[in-house]
């Protein structure tokens, strides 16, 4: 029997591909890891560099309580496991790096 794998991000099943996001980052010495769908995976990173992700975004909670993720989870909910749409980077798509 297949065990289910849930988002800690959305809280839905994940489908075929999951991720395994490092709640403190690798380059700021963060070893722990959640699943992640990819889409959410994406969220995060577009939203928040691995510094910021050290230092204010090192949980779950932490993460679910900026605004722009909780809109995020709300227009998740209820699509597929594998739902997958390219997330835009952090000021829209004319951002310029």
């Amino acid at each position: 029997m297949e065990k289910k794998i849930t988002c800690v991000l959305c809280g839905r099943q994940i489908g075929k591909a999951v991720e395994m996001h490092h709640l403190i980052p690798k380059s700021e010495g963060g070893r722990v890891t959640v699943p992640l769908h990819p889409i959410c995976h994406r969220k995060v990173h577009a939203l928040f560099n691995e510094k910021e992700l050290a230092k204010h975004y090192a949980t779950i909670e932490a993460l679910r309580s900026v605004e722009e993720i909780r809109r995020f989870v709300a227009w998740l909910r209820g699509k597929p496991p594998d739902f997958y749409r390219r997330t835009e980077p952090k000021g829209g798509r004319g951002r310029k790096r």
